[in-house]
């Protein structure tokens, strides 16, 4: 619809405003919202939880435009019918309102699934419909001009440069959209990296993080000069984060840097069994300020990447993800040693999850108070799938064969003694 068709229907509709007929149009308006509404309702259908995600997202997406395209169709019945009696000037602007409230719903859905882990966009999902719903409202109604004659009117100067408030909103909005853009870009070419098998793990995250980054300078170094802002201005934005980071931000710059090399140099990896600053678990995710490790508890950790940089940090999965585990136990004097070593090894070699090179080992460790002391070392490949859950089975069994074969594990005891002496006089 070009702009003098939009003006003479916005005169046709301000006429339309000074009689009383114009009621009927509310009405009918009114009653095509309701009956939406209700039949909107009723059409909230969602997908069950065992559908596929191509559905569930389709039925997500209808739930949101239901009611604008429900209403909108409405309104072309209810204009074809009041069109026989009276004018319907008020009906034909509110159908190409609501078709666009549809259209922006579905846009913005769009943009939080190319943009899932932004939470901010998940919150501000009715907002940004609305605010973009708003402006396509002023554009119809004839105010919006005027807005930007006001906005254009504020100027102050920065630096050599005169800005305008609407030269500033129009910078932000295309700047904003050229990060989404970006953003978007990156996400498909980080997911396209991290499908890569040739690279390791680690690299693949360096090249998805710096594609990323690469991708929201670019946008913004190539969107400013064409809105005609000069780049110089950044300086002093440059200048002002360089202060930032030599007083309060070192600490969050040194993150950043820590967590470059640690995906560089690889000394921690996805999917790493690791300790450090006190927690123990498997490296879940890498990003450039933390790193994730997931205890066998269902715990996360985020740890910062400068500790993981400045402290010792034990990786038990380094170069080889074997892990030895050591159980200690005692049998009595009288047991035969030699058959109970052997039985000792037999019991760990038949656990499932125990690896036959290197060979189980059982030793006598020393000659205790109360019996033999003995130890059964033993060695497994998956400890990111816990190690005490291991030692609980072979303990179990252990049990289980010792009082099936008389194996007598003992106990500290204490033999007291009474003696009787003589009663003095």
């Amino acid at each position: 619809m070009r702009d003098n068709q939009i003006g003479l229907l916005l005169q046709d509709l301000w006429s339309d405003l000074q009689e009383p007929n114009v009621l009927w149009q509310a009405g009918v308006l009114a009653l095509c919202a309701a009956a939406a509404w209700g039949l909107a309702r009723l059409l909230q259908w969602r997908a069950p939880d065992e559908s596929p995600l191509a559905l569930k997202r389709g039925a997500a997406a209808f739930r949101r435009v239901i009611f604008p395209l429900t209403v909108m169709l409405l309104l072309f019945a209810g204009r074809a019918a009041l069109g026989h009696w009276h004018k319907t000037n008020l009906l034909t602007v509110a159908i190409p309102l609501f078709g666009a409230l549809a259209g922006i719903r579905f846009a913005v859905y769009l943009l939080r699934l190319t943009f899932a882990r932004a939470l901010w966009l998940d919150a501000s999902e009715r907002v940004i419909a609305t605010l973009v719903w708003g402006a396509l409202v002023l554009h119809l109604s004839g105010l919006l001009p005027e807005i930007v004659a006001l906005l254009e009117g504020v100027q102050f100067a920065f630096g050599r440069q005169a800005l305008s408030l609407w030269t500033l909103a129009t910078v932000a909005f295309w700047v904003a959209g050229s990060l989404l853009l970006a953003l978007w870009a990156g996400s498909a070419l980080e997911a396209r990296v991290m499908r890569t098998q040739a690279l390791d793990s680690s690299m693949r995250v360096v090249f998805a993080r710096l594609s990323r980054a690469a991708l929201l300078v670019a946008a913004v170094l190539v969107v400013l000069p064409l809105l005609g802002v000069d780049l110089t201005v950044l300086s002093v934005f440059g200048g002002a984060l360089g202060v930032g980071l030599g007083l309060g931000l070192q600490k969050i710059a040194s993150n950043y840097v820590s967590g470059f090399i640690i995906l560089l140099d690889r000394s921690i990896r996805l999917g790493d069994v690791i300790t450090a600053d006190g927690q123990h678990g498997v490296v879940s995710r890498i990003t450039t300020r933390y790193v994730v490790v997931r205890a066998l508890t269902g715990v996360e950790a985020i740890i910062p990447n400068d500790t993981l940089v400045t402290t010792t940090v034990l990786n038990h999965s380094y170069t080889d993800k074997k892990v030895r585990l050591a159980l200690r136990l005692q049998v009595a004097y009288g047991s035969d040693i030699e058959a109970v070593l052997t039985l000792l090894e037999d019991i760990a070699r038949r656990h499932p999850r125990v690896v036959h090179v290197p060979e189980p080992t059982a030793q006598v460790t020393s000659l205790a108070d109360s019996g033999v002391e003995l130890e059964l070392g033993f060695w497994i490949e998956d400890p990111e799938n816990g190690t005490q859950n291991v030692r609980s089975d072979v303990n179990v069994q252990i049990l289980r064969e010792f009082r099936a074969r008389g194996i007598e594990i003992p106990f500290p005891q204490r033999e007291v003694r009474l003696v009787q002496g003589k009663t003095p006089n």
